[in-house]
C-alpha cells in the first residue's frame, strides 16, 4: 500500500526545525572562543553558551566551543562561581577560530592590559570575527578595533565608550551585528547575538532550530531573524492558546467559536489570512508536532503519547506520524533523559 505523504504549513515547518538532523545542516564545524575576564558576566556567558550547546545537540559537531583566560587559570565570574577554561591561549589554536568573544561584566576592570591589546590586534589580522558581552565592546574599542563599526555596550559604560572611541557608533540597542564585529549589552542580547551569529556563521536552518527549541513561546513573531513571520491578531492568538491548552481532548469548531465568541467562518478567515491554513489543519499539525516533542523528550510510551495528543486510535496516530515525518513513531529518536 502506498504511504501517504503530508507536509507541514509554513508555521509548523519552522516549529519542526527543532528536530532537524545533521544531514540537513552544514557539515563543517564552526569554532567559537570565549575569553573570560575576571568578574565576567556569567548570565551573559551562559545565554550565549546555551545557544551553541543546543546547536550541537541538534546537529552534533556543528560547533566547537573553547574557553580561554589570560594564563589558563580559573576565572571568577560576577556571581562568585569559578570557571576553568579548557584551552590555553596559543596562536595556533586562535588562528582556527571563527569567532572570539570577549566576556566582560559590571565589575570587570575597565583597563586594557598589554597582553589583551596584543591579543586583540593579532586576532584582528586573522579571518576571525570579534565579539563582546556586557562591556566587551569597551576592550575592542580601546584597542582601536571598532572604528567605523556600530556596537552595543551596557548602559553603564555607553557614554565612556563613545568618548573613548569617537569613530565608532555606540548604539542604544542591546545587541549589534555589524560585519565581523558582534556585541551585546545584556543577557537577552547575548542570546540573540549568538542566534544571529549562528545564522550567518554556521547555518540559518540550524539557527532557526535552536531558536525554536529554546523559545517556549513559539507562536510569537521572531524579531531576531524572522521578520517575515506575520504578527498575529489578538483573536487568533486566543484561539491558538485554546488549542495548545486542549491537546488531549481537542475542542470542536463549535466549542472554539463559543469560547472566543467568534463564528466558525470568522475563525477560518483569521487562519487563512494570517497563517494561510485552516483551523483544522493547524490544530492537527499542532498535535502531531507536540507528539514528536513528547516522544523525543520523555519516556512515555507511543500509546501514552497518542492519547496525550488527542489520537484515539494508535493506528491512525502511527499513519499520520509517518505521513508527516517519513517514519513511524516507534523509530523516532529519543534523547537521553
Amino acid at each position: 500500500m502506498k504511504t501517504l505523504t503530508r507536509t507541514f504549513s509554513r508555521t509548523f515547518q519552522d516549529r519542526n526545525l527543532g528536530f532537524i538532523t545533521q544531514a540537513c545542516t552544514r557539515q563543517t564545524t564552526s569554532r567559537v572562543g570565549f575569553l573570560l575576564l575576571d568578574n565576567f558576566s556569567l548570565p551573559c556567558f551562559s545565554q550565549a553558551l546555551d545557544v551553541l550547546v543546543t546547536a550541537n545537540l541538534i546537529s552534533p559537531g556543528a560547533i566547537r566551543v573553547q574557553t580561554f583566560s589570560h594564563d589558563h587559570t580559573e576565572v571568577m565570574s560576577d556571581l562568585g562561581i569559578p570557571i576553568r577554561p579548557d584551552t590555553p591561549l596559543t596562536e595556533v589554536r586562535l588562528s582556527e577560530l571563527d569567532l572570539m568573544v570577549i566576556c566582560g561584566g559590571l565589575r570587570v576592570a575597565r583597563t586594557l592590559p598589554h597582553w589583551l591589546t596584543l591579543l586583540l590586534k593579532k586576532l584582528s589580522k586573522l579571518p576571525v570575527a570579534l565579539g563582546g558581552l556586557w562591556n566587551g565592546a569597551w576592550y575592542l574599542g580601546a584597542a582601536g578595533l571598532l572604528d567605523g563599526y556600530r556596537c552595543a555596550i551596557h548602559p553603564e559604560q555607553r557614554t565612556a565608550l563613545a568618548e573613548r572611541t569617537p569613530y565608532a557608533t555606540v548604539s542604544h540597542d542591546s545587541l549589534v551585528l555589524d560585519r565581523d564585529r558582534i556585541t551585546s549589552a545584556t543577557p537577552k542580547g547575548a542570546f540573540e547575538m549568538m542566534i544571529g551569529w549562528l545564522s550567518c556563521g554556521a547555518s540559518r536552518q540550524l539557527a532557526d532550530a535552536v531558536l525554536d527549541t529554546l523559545d517556549g513561546n513559539q507562536s510569537k513573531p521572531r524579531r531576531t531573524h524572522k521578520p517575515q513571520q506575520p504578527t498575529l491578531s489578538k483573536a487568533l492568538r486566543e484561539v491558538i492558546a485554546l488549542m495548545e491548552a486542549n491537546l488531549e481532548e481537542p475542542l470542536t469548531p463549535a466549542q472554539l467559536s463559543r469560547v472566543v465568541n467568534l463564528s466558525h467562518r470568522q475563525i477560518q478567515r483569521l487562519f487563512k489570512e494570517q497563517l494561510d491554513t485552516t483551523p483544522q489543519k493547524y490544530y492537527f499539525q499542532l498535535r502531531i508536532t507536540e507528539a514528536r516533542r513528547l516522544i523525543q523528550n520523555s519516556d512515555a510510551s507511543i500509546f501514552e503519547v497518542s492519547i496525550a495528543c488527542g489520537f484515539v486510535s494508535c493506528t491512525h496516530f502511527s499513519r499520520s506520524y509517518s505521513a508527516f515525518f517519513g517514519h513511524p513513531p516507534s523509530r523516532e529518536v529519543r534523547y537521553e533523559l
